[in-house]
């Protein structure tokens, strides 16, 4: 297929009647599994308070969900792509309803980390099962729109998490909180069933094409551009949005737990507006010729230079800056889909997991990684203000670095190889 190409109708396209159905079964898990994500931010202060957290505790209770997240993406995508999204999404969800029940039962640290690892795994599906169907029963330009819009429903999800999160706590309490995410599961696990179509056999699919295995998806030149900005930016900007950005607007910006909470429900609604307006004109974009890696290459500069004004205003940084830095780094959500329509559809659910993978890894090591270069600092006599302004600058600079490998892999002139 040519950049920009009319595309032939293909058989196993959806309809418009069921692909929207089948889009808002799989929207009502993705919601739920990032509002289970980013509830963490919301709740860091009564946790800390109850169970005396430091900041490097926290990094690793919010890094250990994209720990069990990142640990089943290599085997997800292989059930995918011979399963089909119905069968593996209900499956796993069976793991996440198990991880809030232990979450709410837990009475120590290290009960809930281990809640939260089994949680990550559980919900790991719910971005990557879509996707890898959507791959196949969609075209390339509804691709990147329903890729956005889900991204848009995750963040509703974490809009759900903040002040709606922060008013109910008063009459569930935490732990009522996680029972009342296992009951929606199971309710989001019927839908699945009823709504998503099947799979064709594997001998059906995949006869025609040799198998595509995980060293030939790695070692794929564009996998390996998108692989350092998927680590570093995108799974940056995903720490941010899901703790340190409530930490920051506490400690350093000197909210109330109140105003941290109105704080991330405003971020997270930028979010949602963006990854919805990315919906609206991805498929024009398309039609242009205007490839994802020439708008991450373009706009992505963006989000470095917010960062920067970030660490140089300090306690003048609120969630303003933070929601432009997180809409200025959307851009690199282009990087997701590119990535499976770079390789085949019978490889969609591996290429998609493996880059997940990436992401992922970068969420839990740099959500740890800023906690314990805050915690750092401190020890080096920093006060609190200064020891998060060298965290986020450190950040910064890796991200600076990310971007540069990117942008020498682009500038190659077979910077998408053919398939």
């Amino acid at each position: 297929m040519s950049a920009g190409g009319r595309v032939a109708p293909n058989p196993d396209w959806l309809s418009p009647r069921t692909a929207v159905w089948v889009f808002l079964a799989f929207a009502l898990a993705y919601f739920l599994s990032a509002l289970v994500r980013a509830v963490t931010a919301t709740l860091a202060p009564t946790l800390s308070a109850e169970l005396t957290l430091s900041a490097s505790d926290l990094g690793l209770l919010a890094g250990g969900y994209f720990l069990g997240f990142a640990t089943t993406q290599l085997p997800l995508g292989n059930w995918l792509d011979r399963y089909g999204p119905r069968r593996v999404i209900v499956g796993f969800l069976t793991l996440a309803v198990l991880g809030c029940a232990a979450f709410a039962l837990a009475t120590s640290f290290s009960g809930l980390l281990a809640a939260r690892v089994l949680t990550g795994m559980g919900v790991s599906a719910c971005l990557m099962a879509p996707l890898t169907g959507f791959r196949r029963w969609l075209s390339p330009a509804t691709l990147l729109r329903v890729n956005s819009w889900m991204l848009m429903t995750g963040s509703l999800g974490m809009v759900a998490a903040t002040l709606p999160v922060q008013w109910l706590l008063p009459l569930t309490g935490w732990r009522g909180l996680f029972w009342l995410l296992a009951l929606l599961l199971i309710l989001s696990m019927a839908v699945l069933w009823q709504l998503v179509p099947g799979w064709p056999s594997e001998s059906a699919s995949g006869a025609a094409a040799p198998a595509i295995g995980y060293g030939q998806i790695v070692r794929h030149p564009f996998f390996r551009q998108m692989a350092p900005i998927g680590f570093i930016n995108y799974g940056g900007m995903v720490a941010v949005q899901t703790l340190w950005a409530g930490p920051w607007m506490v400690r350093v910006a000197g909210y109330s737990a109140e105003q941290s909470a109105f704080g991330l429900f405003a971020i997270n609604l930028c979010m949602l507006t963006a990854f919805w307006l990315w919906g609206l004109v991805n498929p024009h974009l398309v039609h242009r010729g205007l490839m994802p890696e020439r708008l991450i290459a373009w706009g992505l500069p963006v989000s470095l230079l917010v960062l920067l004004a970030i660490v140089l205003l300090g306690p003048l940084a609120g969630w303003g800056m933070w929601a432009l830095f997180c809409v200025s780094s959307t851009f690199v959500s282009l990087s997701q889909p590119a990535v499976a329509q770079a390789l085949p559809p019978q490889a969609a659910g591996r290429a998609l997991s493996a880059y997940n993978l990436v992401i992922f890894a970068g969420v839990f090591c740099v959500q740890w990684a800023i906690g314990l270069a805050v915690d750092g600092f401190g020890l080096l006599g920093w006060d609190t203000e200064a020891s998060f302004r060298g965290s986020v600058g450190l950040f910064g600079l890796c991200c600076l670095w990310a971007y540069g490998t990117f942008l020498q892999r682009y500038r190659q002139p077979s910077h998408r190889a053919q398939d």
